[in-house]
């Protein structure tokens, strides 16, 4: 019998194959060069960084906030960017997967 993937792993590894995939092409579109690497390692760390913040700070927009100043902190390191093009990638990247988890409840299921 072949062990099965628990779902919250494979839920992980898709959200950061997404995350990753959304983050790159975002943010070559605003003129950065960086490769896959540093779009993995900034999923993997806004991933972290959220997971620490909700589990220390529960689910509101305290641990909201801190995560996203954080991930903005990531953002700008990873990249070597400034605040405000990190701002302007995490409101892209935001709207991105708004519009990529809404586009199944609009065409319905297949």
């Amino acid at each position: 019998m072949a062990m099965m993937i628990p779902t919250v792993v494979l839920n992980f590894v898709i959200s950061m194959v997404v995350s990753t995939i959304i983050i790159f092409v975002v943010t070559r579109l605003l003129g950065e060069k960086k490769g896959l690497g540093s779009a993995v390692l900034a999923a993997f760390g806004g991933a972290i960084i959220y997971a620490l913040a909700y589990y220390f700070l529960g689910h509101g927009l305290l641990a909201a906030g801190i995560g996203g100043i954080v991930w903005l902190a990531v953002l700008g390191s990873v990249y070597e960017i400034g605040w405000l093009k990190s701002l302007l990638i995490a409101f892209v990247v935001w709207f991105a997967v708004s519009v990529l988890s809404f586009l199944p409840t609009v065409v319905g299921p297949l």
